[in-house]
């Protein structure tokens, strides 16, 4: 399945992107603030890739323009396939984004983010959509604001087996009744 916004193609990921995604996420500006380790080489972004990216709802963002390059992802981890956290409903979804350094500050993230909402209530028809962000991540922040999501829960000491530190972690919500009354 693909989806389309404006600018963005939204696809599932092959195996062959994992050449681009190195060439983003091993920016240490990215990988630490969101959870995740810097990569540390093409066949690591591979094994990401064929491990966790190639889920079902998981998408790699590319821009029309160039739409065998991803430059990010964008996804629901499905609570009813292991994904998002103990707290959540058993139809619920945690979204989870990041795009290249070179593509920040350009609203690439709630365009595409925007279009994965509307995947995620309209046609897996989930209840609740939730999205964590590490205390300091400012970006991340302020993308799920302008996005409508509302503050829900923060955990002050979250463990992150990833890069094995314990973190504040602030987690916002977003219910079908509000998406939908943000789209009337």
């Amino acid at each position: 399945m693909q989806l389309e916004t404006q600018r963005l193609i939204l696809r599932p990921f092959e195996l062959t992107d994992d050449q681009a995604i190195y060439e983003y996420a091993k920016d240490p500006a990215i990988g630490p603030i969101a959870g995740w380790p810097v990569h540390t080489s093409v066949a690591h972004s591979r094994e990401l890739i064929q491990n966790y990216l190639m889920a079902k709802a998981i998408f790699a963002v590319n821009l029309k323009t160039a739409p065998d390059h991803a430059i990010g992802s964008v996804g629901l981890e499905l609570v009813e396939n292991g994904g998002g956290q103990p707290f959540m409903g058993a139809n619920d979804a945690e979204i989870g984004y990041w795009i290249g350094v070179p593509y920040w500050g350009q609203g690439l993230i709630p365009e595409a983010a925007e279009k994965i909402l509307a995947y995620g209530f309209e046609t897996l028809k989930l209840d609740n959509i939730w999205c964590g962000y590490y205390d300091g991540n400012q970006q991340s922040k302020r993308a799920q604001e302008k996005l409508g999501f509302q503050p829900a829960l923060t955990i002050d000491e979250m463990y992150n087996p990833l890069l094995d530190d314990t973190r504040q972690e602030h987690f916002t919500k977003m219910t079908k009744a509000q998406w939908q009354a943000r789209h009337q």
